[in-house]
């Protein structure tokens, strides 16, 4: 008879701030501690954070990460010093510098491991690796070195290639990337010198200072604008065609809906419905409805495009989307998720046709309270298409047919708004840079667009719709575990980062409170009410945002403390994201009685899909910065307001006045005076008249020159 396999005791999943109380432990595992001295090493004080710690404490002594020594006192277990002892090892991600050091992120420990460029072996940024770590020095960072890569993450790599007789090298665009790729004469498929090119690495012998390749294809010549962004595109690994497979299965789809299939959903065609997105927008994922109830109340429908219903889960497109993971946004184009007939046509909720609908519906009385939810198919039909610009003119007093429509659903929206940051939601304002191109998409014209009422319209009824949703699936219903489900998490901040960030602020003359995580939310929001309008405004709110931790997708629900929902999902944008498609088949699926689905699955899927969203997000930045610098390319010698964004050992960083262009002024270009970074002040410092230059100062600076190949600005000083 075989024998019963022991089930696996998985190790539980930790926010940052559990970690970091489990790391005291870690760094002093012979030493007991009490709450009130964790709270102290900690540097806590307020009554809610120590409540923290003693609840922490709880979890960890229950997982056997720690003992107890005496009542109220404990020490780390002695099975895990043992371990940490013996082996020392840890694996995490690489985040290499354009110098060749890196820094490795690993959940295993609270702080980020230093790898001079001396240990890096032959890892690369992004790499899975495992470090061996040193001996701490006294007043160091911790250091490691890297002994092994376990999972090299990139493929491909873009950049020029530079030809030496029979053999060339490609110099990649990516600045992280601090090695040139050497290519055989019998690889490099006809490129030219000073073409641009794809190349992938084949091997990297353990004594060769450069990795060896192949050119996989060749781009054009740099500047060019259609080489520029598919080489953008191609050091993110994204695919910029479908297979062919794909698009024949798209347009296989059969258009139009059956009376059967109207038959089998809920009915709103006749209900006010309307879509609101930018001008420009191809594709339309959700809409709203209003209808006004005979009791009083207000049932507003948000209305998703029903992806599932036309994606098969394992077919060919849904096998596409999966890889993809999400759209990416360029500057001047959109490489969408799904073949262009399901993205813009069929899954589109265009005006004037009915179109299926995956739907939270909600009753809100006058206090915009959710008194009832349903969620379910249904079909639309949308009255009419606005963008953000029509809707805000309607704010702001202009008229309009459906005029009442609107300011209703504005009123609900803002008091739905004013009870999340009530409860500790945190007010980053989000600025985007936006372009206007010529016919051969030269930005004419860089502007930075604000997020306004419009937006936050639409965004208040999206949140509420994808945390309803998540509340559905993740509450607790009796005895009953909640089952497998997509969540979007987001983690406490890490303490070190924000004691940091706190010590940063309190620097140029403000204050942030770094005890429990209601008290954090609440004065960083008196914080950005303070910089408002301020020179250093822009720059502390993106220092704040790195602070934070990155959202991610995971089916173990820890909350999103940005948002301050104990349950957050991604429902909303299924045309453009795969997680949103995965949440509307769980959600159907387990609304028609399924059993819980395959957490492995599912935890895979999140994992890559917040992987791809990174690189989306990596390959959206590297379009704008090289437009960016592009626009200023006719520009050198002309004259510029800005702002000092960052300071180095090397120069200032200004960022230019209405677009956000950043560039450096270099120390060598600064010729009154012999200038030194001041770190601790976050300035820059001349040794003998004592004039500095310092974060959020306004400064007047001339274009010098322009690198666009490394998409880099350089500029002097007016005086």
């Amino acid at each position: 008879m075989r024998k019963k396999r022991k089930k696996q005791n998985k190790k539980p999943k930790y926010n940052t701030f559990t970690k970091t109380v489990l790391e005291v432990f870690k760094s002093n595992p012979f030493k007991s501690y009490n709450f009130r001295q964790l709270a102290a090493e900690l540097e806590i004080t307020d009554t809610q954070g120590k409540q923290m710690i003693k609840d922490i404490l709880t979890v960890l002594e229950t997982n056997r990460d720690i003992e107890t020594v005496k009542r109220g006192k404990f020490k780390l277990n002695p099975k895990l010093i043992q371990t940490d002892i013996e082996k020392n090892i840890v694996t995490g991600t690489v985040d290499m510098k354009s110098t060749g050091k890196a820094y490795i992120i690993t959940d295993e420990l609270s702080e980020d491991i230093f790898i001079a460029s001396n240990n890096t072996l032959n890892s690369l940024n992004g790499d899975i690796v495992k470090v061996r770590l040193l001996p701490k020095r006294k007043g160091h960072k911790m250091e490691g070195k890297i002994i092994e890569v376990v999972e090299r993450k990139r493929k491909q790599f873009a950049g020029v290639v530079e030809l030496s007789g029979k053999y060339a090298f490609l110099i990649p665009d990516d600045n992280n990337v601090p090695v040139d790729i050497y290519i055989p004469e019998n690889h490099l498929k006809g490129v030219k010198n000073g073409e641009k090119a794809v190349a992938r690495i084949t091997d990297w012998p353990r004594n060769s200072r450069n990795p060896f390749g192949e050119i996989i294809q060749v781009l054009g010549k740099p500047g060019e604008h259609d080489v520029e962004m598919q080489s953008i595109l191609a050091d993110v690994d994204y695919p910029v065609k479908f297979p062919k497979q794909v698009e024949r299965e798209a347009g296989q789809i059969k258009p139009g809906i059956t009376a059967s299939e109207i038959k089998n959903r809920k009915d709103f065609r006749s209900v006010f419905t309307c879509t609101v997105d930018p001008e420009d927008a191809k594709d339309f994922d959700d809409a709203l409805s209003l209808k006004k109830l005979k009791n009083g109340n207000w049932e507003v429908g948000v209305h998703i495009a029903d992806v599932s219903f036309y994606v098969e889960q394992g077919s060919d497109i849904d096998d596409e989307a999966l890889t993809r993971g999400t759209s990416v946004y360029l500057v001047d184009r959109v490489i969408p998720m799904l073949p262009e007939t399901l993205s813009n046509d069929l899954c589109s909720l265009k005006p004037d046709t009915d179109k299926l609908c995956y739907s939270a519906v909600f009753e809100l009385d006058e206090d915009a309270n959710v008194l009832h939810e349903w969620f379910g198919r249904t079909v639309i039909h949308s009255d009419f298409r606005f963008n953000y610009e029509q809707v805000q003119e309607i704010i702001e007093g202009g008229k309009h047919q459906f005029r009442d429509e609107i300011m209703t659903l504005h009123g609900l929206a803002k008091k739905i708004r004013k009870v999340r940051f009530e409860k500790g939601a945190i007010a980053f304002t989000s600025q985007e840079v936006k372009f206007r191109l010529d016919e051969n998409g030269k930005p004419i014209e860089a502007y930075i667009k604000e997020q306004k009422d419009s937006n936050r319209l639409i965004e208040d009824f999206m949140l509420l719709a994808n945390r309803k949703v998540a509340e559905h699936i993740g509450k607790k219903k009796g005895k009953e575990d909640p089952k497998t489900f997509v969540y979007r998490i987001h983690d406490v901040p890490n303490p070190d980062k924000l004691q940091t960030f706190a010590e940063f602020v309190s620097k140029l003359g403000y204050k942030i409170q770094t005890g429990s995580a209601r008290s954090i939310s609440r004065s960083l929001n008196d914080l950005f009410k303070q910089i408002q309008g301020k020179g250093e405004e822009n720059m502390i709110e993106a220092i704040a945002v790195r602070t934070m931790a990155k959202a991610e997708y995971s089916t173990d629900n820890i909350g999103h403390y940005g948002l301050a929902f104990p349950y957050y999902t991604h429902f909303t944008s299924p045309i453009r994201r795969y997680p949103d498609l995965m949440v509307h088949r769980l959600l159907d699926h387990y609304l028609h009685g399924g059993s819980a689905a395959n957490k492995l699955e599912y935890e895979e899927k999140c994992k890559h899909s917040s992987e791809m969203e990174r690189k989306a997000l990596e390959a959206e930045r590297a379009s704008i910065k090289y437009k960016q610098a592009e626009y200023l390319l006719d520009k050198v010698g002309q004259e510029f307001n800005g702002l000092i964004s960052g300071v180095s050992k090397y120069g200032i960083f200004v960022e230019l006045d209405g677009n956000k262009c950043e560039g450096m002024i270099s120390l060598r270009y600064l010729d009154d005076d012999f200038y030194y970074l001041d770190e601790d002040n976050y300035k820059v410092m001349g040794a003998q008249f004592g004039k500095e230059y310092k974060l959020g100062d306004p400064i007047r600076i001339r274009v010098k020159k322009i690198n666009l190949a490394k998409k880099q600005m350089d500029f002097e000083l007016v005086e």
